[in-house]
Order: C-alpha cells, then sequence, then structure tokens
C-alpha cells in the first residue's frame, strides 16, 4: 500500500513509498485511510524540526489528523465494518504516571507518552491503517466530508473543558469570547464559543475575504488587525489566543474583564523579546483574579465532544474551512503552504 514517510530528523525525505499492508492485532480495527488533514506540526516534522520513529526503524508514517472507515473490526468491540471514524493521537506512556493511568494522557508529567504520526508510533497517512478499538472515535455519516477536522476541534473542546473548569471556581457567566487567529484552530474555536452561546469575535491579519465570511456566518464580529487595542475598552470575558505571536499574547493577558480567563493555544517560536511592563501584567491578574493558562493535545473524551460538535454544526461551513484537497499521487503539494489556506486536506483514496 502507500504511505507518506519520512526520516525524522533529516530534511527533504518526505515521501510516498510502498509498504506492507497493516495486520491488525488482538483488538485492533483494520481501517480505510479517506483523508489526512496537514497542519503546522507535520510540515515542522516534515522540516527536520523533530520526530521520533518508532524503535527499530529509520522512516515514520506521518499524519495525526485522521479519517477513515472501518473494514474489520473484532467481535466484541462495537465498532462494525463501514463505521467512518477519526483515530486518537496520544497514548499513554508505558509505564502511566498518574495522569496517563486516569485517561488524562494528555497532561502526561514525566514526558514518555507516545503520538501517531509524531513520537514512536506510525500515522494515519497511509492507504491503510490499524486502530485500537479504545482509541477509535465513531463519527456521524454526515461527517464524510468534513470528519478529518475532529483532531483539531479536539483540542479546541479540550480548551473549553479546561476554560469551564476554571470558570467553575466561582460564579461564572461569561458573555464574550475573543479569538486571536482565524486559521483552523481559531475557527473551530469560535465554533464551539458560538455553540455556547457567547458573542464571538475574531482577529486576525487577513482583510475581509474568506476568513471574515466564515466568521460573519457563525454570527461573530470579523477584526483585521494585529493588536488588541480596540478591545481595551469592552473586554472579552474569554480570550482564547491561536496564533503565537508574542505581542498578541502579552495584550492579552491584560485584555480580559475582572476574572477573565486567557487559554494559550498557539505557539510562539523562541528568539524574539518583546518590552513589556511585568509589573502592569503582574497586578492585572492579580487584582483581577485572572487566569492565564496553556493547552495542547486532547485525551479521548475530547476526541468525543469533537465528534459532537461537528455533528452539531452546519456542514457547509464545515466545508469550507477545507480550502484545498491533494490527491494521493500529488502529497507533498498540501505541505507546501498555500495564500488563502485555511486548512489542507489530503485524499487518501486518490
Amino acid at each position: 500500500m502507500r504511505a507518506l514517510t519520512f526520516v525524522p530528523g533529516s530534511k527533504g525525505t518526505l515521501d510516498v513509498e510502498e509498504v506492507p499492508d497493516p495486520v491488525p492485532g488482538q483488538g485492533e480495527l483494520l481501517v480505510q485511510g479517506l483523508a489526512l488533514g496537514i497542519c503546522g506540526t507535520d510540515r515542522e516534522l516534515a522540516a527536520a524540526e523533530y520526530g521520533w520513529p518508532p524503535p527499530g526503524r529509520e522512516r515514520l508514517i506521518i499524519g495525526h489528523e485522521s479519517l477513515g472507515r472501518v473494514l474489520e473490526a473484532p467481535e466484541g468491540s462495537a465498532f462494525s465494518p463501514g463505521d467512518l471514524i477519526a483515530g486518537v493521537v496520544r497514548r499513554p506512556d508505558p509505564e502511566p504516571c498518574g495522569a496517563c493511568a486516569r485517561g488524562e494522557f494528555d497532561m502526561c508529567r514525566n514526558g514518555r507518552y507516545t503520538e501517531r504520526g509524531i513520537k514512536d508510533l506510525d500515522g494515519y497517512g497511509s492507504e491503510r491503517w490499524v486502530i485500537e478499538a479504545g482509541y477509535a472515535v465513531r463519527l456521524d455519516p454526515a461527517l464524510e466530508r468534513v470528519g478529518v477536522l475532529v483532531e483539531p476541534t479536539s483540542v479546541v473542546a479540550k480548551a473549553w473543558d479546561q476554560i469551564e473548569r476554571i470558570g467553575s471556581r466561582g460564579w461564572f457567566e461569561p458573555q464574550t469570547l475573543l479569538v486571536t487567529g482565524a486559521g483552523p484552530i481559531g475557527l473551530l474555536a469560535a465554533l464551539l464559543g458560538r455553540q455556547r452561546g457567547l458573542e464571538v469575535h475574531v482577529l486576525d491579519r487577513a482583510p475581509e475575504g474568506l476568513k471574515s465570511s466564515l466568521v460573519t456566518d457563525l454570527g461573530g464580529t470579523y477584526h483585521s488587525g494585529s493588536s488588541l487595542a480596540e478591545f481595551a475598552g469592552a473586554k472579552p470575558d474569554i480570550i482564547i489566543e491561536c496564533t503565537g505571536a508574542g505581542a498578541l499574547v502579552m495584550e492579552a493577558m491584560t485584555t480580559t474583564t475582572p476574572v477573565g480567563i486567557v487559554c494559550l493555544a498557539g505557539l510562539s517560536p523562541g528568539g524574539r523579546t518583546h518590552r513589556v511592563d511585568a509589573g502592569v501584567i503582574n497586578r492585572d491578574i492579580v487584582l483581577e483574579n485572572d487566569v492565564v493558562f496553556g493547552t495542547v493535545n486532547a485525551n479521548l473524551r475530547h476526541f468525543r465532544d469533537a465528534a459532537a460538535a461537528l455533528a452539531q454544526a452546519d456542514a457547509g461551513w464545515l466545508e469550507r474551512l477545507i480550502t484545498r484537497r491533494v490527491p494521493f499521487t500529488r502529497a507533498l503539494e498540501a505541505f507546501e503552504p498555500g495564500h488563502d489556506d485555511v486548512k489542507v486536506v489530503l485524499d487518501l483514496t486518490t
């Protein structure tokens, strides 16, 4: 079968090659790969910034944003041939820490977890793959065109899970949400905010166009810019920061209402400095009982929450997030960012 593989730590090695068909082990599903989402993590892996192959192997099958259809399922697995599924990315460490032992492997304490397509485990970028039944999530059949969005939505579902847990420390009835960044994570964060009945604002550097249209069609308000200055008066209750831009991260910490919550979901590049008044940030957070936290990855519960959120969303709106579908025969093109890309998807069936 065809698989998209690379040598972690070695540039220019990403390629489609023929590999043996996978053989399901006990309790595993055999799955036909339908689609693979490509994100910044995949491009960083291909650029040799990090990545770890399976033990004893040189090459790793890439891909963690999965969509597949069950071909074979073991008896008693609760899955059947024909089921549409997405696969969880992370697995707990072999001698689990307290968090991993309780299914909270997204909060692993010792870093010995593994991840499909990233760390020690083959990913989902192949015509067929296998997965333990306990790490597969069944999707609504109506999500066949957009179910590949489950993994990025799971990251957002975890963010909202944490926001709501933090909010429960006291009276919590937020009214307004600001999302910085209108990439896939930002737009999906806005979607889940609207599903919670919040007034949603999205800030992005892009001028009016597809991104602004997507926000407007959600019932949100789009802002084109690179600063939070316009929110200095009417501050939001919650900010989900998805850009990783250092200046926006610093601004976000002082731009919420009292008892506000800032969720940092974007990664900042190193090597850059920003002049800030640390005293102002400290006083604002302390005196207003604010919370700033970071989040990444997701566990099984979040994948299930993501599948439910997508099933409730407008399928046409979700399809518009996928701005480019690349056939498997031209797989490397999916790693070349386009000017107007929101989400790029590799079609594993072509």
